[in-house]
């Protein structure tokens, strides 16, 4: 009966979304900071953001000198900015206006679609609609806790990077991870 008693339990925190606590030095790294109160992403952050630094930025595709500030203002650790500079130039060009399918000239301006198929993705990190739109998923992170349901406030770089350290804090890198949405990505593995 104690067995079943918590297994319910567990669905029911799942389910609700509720976490339990951890120890910052047992946690995962991509919760690092996630208990850091001062680290939180919130709704509040996201309203105090300083532009300063944004402002002075020339996005150029395929440029992301300006990576590290920017990333380290929205919350990422040094750690991952690597990573994290792979994974913009992949999804955007390092375009942050950039939406799914848009082709870009080398001053990230749309010159056309290529695709009409994946339009919802968004910004630098081409955060999916399934992370934003509830109408998608009613457990779309970005939009239940950062209070942001549609696509245009993604195109903001420091916003987008914002929400995409709160997936990475969620997730890891698996919202970026080819293999994770389309198993044909995958690395085939050595015999």
């Amino acid at each position: 009966m104690r067995i079943f008693a918590g297994w319910v339990t567990s669905l029911l925190f799942f389910v609700l979304g509720i976490q339990t606590p951890t120890s910052q030095a047992n946690a995962p790294e991509y919760l690092e900071g996630k208990n850091d109160e001062s680290n939180q992403i919130t709704h509040k952050n996201i309203e105090r953001l300083d532009y300063s630094f944004t402002s002075k930025i020339t996005f150029t595709h395929g440029q992301v000198d300006w990576l590290s500030q920017l990333a380290s203002q929205a919350g990422w650790p040094e750690k991952t900015h690597e990573k994290l500079k792979e994974i913009i130039l992949r999804e955007s060009g390092g375009c942050p206006n950039r939406k799914g399918g848009d082709i870009v000239d080398k001053n990230c301006n749309i010159t056309g679609v290529s695709e009409w198929n994946h339009r919802s993705d968004t910004g630098l990190l081409q955060i999916n609609g399934v992370n934003y739109d509830l109408s998608r998923n009613k457990w779309a992170r970005v939009c239940l806790d950062l209070d942001i349901c549609t696509q245009e406030p993604l195109l903001d770089p420091l916003i987008n990077l914002k929400a995409g350290y709160l997936l990475y804090q969620y997730s890891g890198w698996g919202p970026w991870d080819p293999c994770t949405w389309d198993k044909t990505r995958c690395p085939k593995k050595k015999p």
